[in-house]
């Protein structure tokens, strides 16, 4: 049996945890606070990160190494898809939202405002909120223009780019902070990838003491 140590608020493991369900895997949850781990998850991946991967005694820790495990050992549906070169445009998307927005986006507003709360019992500063919606601004107008172009955010065929912008895209919609009637095409894209059945279960996750938009369980909003 699989165990992914996880939490809903972490968007990379929101991303495994998509994976899996689009590759049809049979899994356990075990949930750590990001901003509260327990000593021993830096047993298990001393860069104290999630998620981590724990099946048979074997230990898989952080979210690319899990990411090609997961294609490589479950080849079907394949995620990562195409030629190199499309291969190579789905790897830059994943970059790009794993490390670009996260740093520029996650940090600004969902550090600011779920772990700031639960780690310090702090209220989030508003000037680091705001600055982290002006970078979400231009995210999404990125989101938009690729959306615009293509059927999916790498080209034609859905594939590991959107599980990873969606994972990322949730937390931030989770929290209300995005203004989707700005972003047209955007918002039809995400509309059809949270209507797949692999996002159902994470759609329903919740973080303690926060309630959702009104909108984001809505499959058509």
């Amino acid at each position: 049996m699989v165990l992914l140590i996880h939490h809903s608020v972490s968007p990379q493991s929101r991303k495994i945890r998509i994976m899996m369900a689009e590759k049809k895997m049979l899994f356990v949850l075990k949930e750590e606070e990001p901003w509260n781990l327990s000593p021993d998850i830096r047993k298990l991946n001393p860069a104290g990160e999630l998620p981590i991967f724990i099946f048979d005694g074997n230990i898989i820790a952080g979210n690319y190494p899990i990411t090609e495990y997961l294609e490589e050992t479950y080849p079907e549906p394949k995620l990562l898809l195409g030629n190199n070169r499309q291969k190579a445009e789905i790897r830059r998307l994943c970059d790009w939202f794993d490390n670009k927005f996260y740093n520029e986006v996650y940090r600004y507003i969902v550090q600011e405002k779920v772990y700031k709360r639960f780690r310090d019992g702090l209220p989030p500063d508003s000037r680091v909120l705001k600055a982290g919606v002006n970078n979400l601004k231009f995210h999404m107008e990125y989101i938009e223009w690729l959306a615009e172009r293509n059927n999916y955010l790498a080209g034609q065929e859905f594939s590991l780019a959107d599980i990873t912008a969606a994972a990322h895209i949730l937390v931030i919609d989770y929290l209300g902070d995005i203004a989707w009637e700005d972003y047209k095409n955007a918002k039809l894209w995400y509309s059809k990838i949270k209507s797949r059945p692999s996002f159902k279960d994470i759609l329903s996750d919740t973080i303690k003491g926060i309630f959702p938009a009104k909108h984001y369980t809505n499959l058509d909003f």
